[in-house]
């Protein structure tokens, strides 16, 4: 038996066999099927009074593909979050945190950006960090006509959608002032050496191989490891200097997860370089867990601390 079978929290046991083999190497036939499945989750959600709308945006002469969620109108301007998606650099899309980004609309009154950013092979670094600094920017020259506060807007990335937030913030720091980055379970470092990536080459969801391929897909010219590879692509490569000035943090990793050491190590650095940072490890959990389990306790343990993490981080009374 697996090592990390002896440590899975035993309710999540019985949702192992209906898991998705993750296979980035064949990506066009998972992309297809994991598109698919999100797509047809997104059309059972029910969205009440939040406005959803697809756009295409711009600035400055580029532009991006966004999913727009609005709240009721209020008199008083609101906060933002702009959400970058999971799914390796390969997979994923807003549907895929299409019914998450609804709920956090309505609890916390917030206008959501849910990036559509380009996706790899096709589009290796730097295309994906582009589409998200464009939506960015975009949602910080718009405030005034989606009723957004500017000084509240909050990242929140999710696996390689935390990549991209921390790459971000690196990449607008000094220039632009989002107030937050929310990291859940963050693909931050592709030489994938600490304990928990040399732990961990079966696990459900991200394993040590998932990773090496989703690297070398997204850094496409570089060389995953090599000397080469910048702090924006790969933010835990990132120097203090690169770190002081980013917004505060939180980064939820889990412990089943190769990807927890090196989210750990993160938020770290981000305390050293005199950023508010929180951690929190949730033990038990595989990569995901949350979208996988929902229901789950440790999921919903998960869930209600990050609407209370984005809550406090945007000033939201609840």
């Amino acid at each position: 038996m697996s090592r990390w079978r002896e440590l899975l929290d035993p309710e999540l046991e019985h949702v192992l066999d209906a898991l998705p083999a993750v296979d980035f190497v064949d990506y066009r036939r998972f992309r297809a099927a994991s598109d698919a499945g999100a797509a047809a989750r997104a059309r059972e959600v029910e969205p009440g009074d939040i406005e959803i709308a697809d756009r295409e945006v711009g600035f400055d002469g580029r532009t991006a593909s966004v999913r727009l969620y609005r709240p009721p109108v209020r008199p008083e301007p609101r906060p933002a979050i702009l959400h970058l998606h999971g799914g390796g650099f390969v997979s994923g899309s807003s549907d895929a945190g299409h019914a998450r980004n609804v709920e956090l609309s309505r609890e916390l009154g917030a206008v959501v950006v849910s990036v559509d950013y380009r996706r790899a092979p096709e589009h290796p670094y730097p295309a994906p960090l582009d589409d998200c600094e464009t939506a960015l920017r975009w949602l910080i020259a718009a405030a005034t006509d989606l009723g957004v506060d500017p000084g509240r807007i909050a990242l929140h990335g999710v696996s390689a959608g935390g990549a991209l937030a921390a790459g971000l913030a690196i990449r607008v720091r000094g220039e632009l002032s989002p107030c937050f980055q929310f990291l859940s379970v963050p693909i931050t470092d592709d030489r994938l050496t600490t304990a928990s990536m040399r732990r961990y080459d079966d696990t459900p969801i991200w394993s040590r191989p998932v990773g090496e391929v989703s690297w070398a897909h997204y850094l496409g010219d570089l060389a995953p490891g090599s000397a080469d590879v910048p702090a924006e692509a790969a933010p835990g490569r990132a120097s203090i200097d690169d770190l002081r000035g980013v917004p505060p943090a939180y980064v939820a990793v889990m412990e089943l997860d190769p990807l927890c050491d090196e989210g750990l190590a993160y938020a770290a650095m981000l305390a050293e370089a005199g950023v508010a940072a929180e951690a929190h490890r949730f033990p038990g959990a595989f990569h995901a867990v949350f979208t996988a389990a929902p229901s789950a306790g440790i999921s919903r343990r998960y869930l209600a601390e990050e609407m209370a993490v984005l809550a406090r981080a945007l000033g939201v009374a609840r």
